[in-house]
């Protein structure tokens, strides 16, 4: 029972990898007052083009990774453009986003359907820690990605966030544009720079699918992960280390769900391939569940989420 415990564990952190890594870059976008429904169209884009690098061009997993940065970044940019510059409704915008990405890796992607990845991400085992029994596997035994998304990405973020005075800024944007620009700070082009960076994360979220987790292309293979990833931002708050919670729960309802299709458990797998979802629903309730002050302390939404900023409009 204990091995399974850790195997379901282990499994949990590999599966919440993808989803921890687009909802912290989501979330910064957020920080900044942009709202961007367009991340699973751009994981997809992501997925796709490290897939192709990988399988047509350069056999490594690093050459793949980069051109999915690269292709999640010019999906975040374009957004940012529509978004920032054109002051254009940022829900709408991320649809269009979601359309664009999802129609165009199926038409790319069409001819590599099915086909194994020709390189992908190899299992670091951390000296010592990894040989450690039963946890030795589930928790220091991953790909560098799970690191990235589970240690370096999120102390990071909390770090540039609450530590430095350019988080000030960033959080300045999506509190109070009008006062952040009337104090010199450049609210468009922090609601760009992190619309952008928030697309290359959700690049880097798909290529982990295509280039660790599952390392083939099918066309959806982010089976809803980029929504799933916009619920977590608000259930964690806005808050880097709830977010990485939140992920970390959305792998192990997955993990369950997997195991007890491989044990022939007697339930119907459509209802076990449900699970993942119904826990994000799940997820998102507990906010309500808790006593009004404590929700008022934990909700952190920035105030300006979602809403453009004209200096002409704010009388400046």
């Amino acid at each position: 029972m204990e091995s399974l415990a850790f195997a379901v564990a282990g499994s949990a952190i590999a599966a919440g990898a993808a989803i921890a890594i687009v909802a912290l870059g989501e979330l910064l976008a957020e920080k900044t007052g942009v709202l961007n429904l367009g991340l699973e169209g751009t994981m997809l884009m992501g997925a796709v083009s490290a897939f192709i690098v990988v399988n047509e061009f350069v056999p490594n997993a690093f050459a793949g990774l980069t051109a999915a940065v690269l292709a999640g970044a010019l999906m975040g940019a374009v957004f940012a453009m529509s978004v920032v510059v054109f002051k254009a409704n940022q829900p709408l915008c991320g649809l269009a986003m979601n359309f664009v990405g999802a129609g165009l890796s199926g038409l790319i992607g069409a001819p590599y359907a099915a086909q194994p990845t020709a390189a992908r991400f190899q299992p670091i085992r951390i000296p010592v820690l990894g040989h450690l029994p039963l946890i030795g596997d589930a928790f220091f035994n991953q790909t560098l990605l799970v690191y990235f998304a589970y240690l370096v990405l999120p102390a990071f973020i909390y770090w540039l966030l609450h530590r430095t005075r350019h988080g000030l800024s960033i959080q300045a944007a999506g509190e109070d544009p009008a006062a952040a620009d009337a104090a010199g700070i450049h609210v468009d082009r922090l609601r760009f720079l992190y619309a952008t960076v928030g697309g290359a994360l959700a690049g880097v979220g798909g290529a982990y699918l295509t280039l660790a987790l599952t390392p083939a292309w099918t066309e959806g293979v982010t089976a809803g992960r980029g929504w799933i990833a916009l619920a977590l931002v608000i259930f964690a708050g806005w808050r880097p280390f709830g977010a990485v919670a939140g992920a970390l729960i959305f792998g192990a309802v997955t993990s369950v769900g997997f195991i007890g299709q491989l044990r022939d458990w007697p339930v119907p797998s459509a209802y076990l391939s449900m699970l993942p979802y119904l826990g994000t629903l799940g997820l998102m309730f507990v906010p309500f569940l808790l006593r009004s002050r404590v929700r008022r302390r934990l909700k952190t939404e920035p105030s300006a989420l979602g809403v453009p900023y004209s200096r002409e409009e704010a009388g400046g």
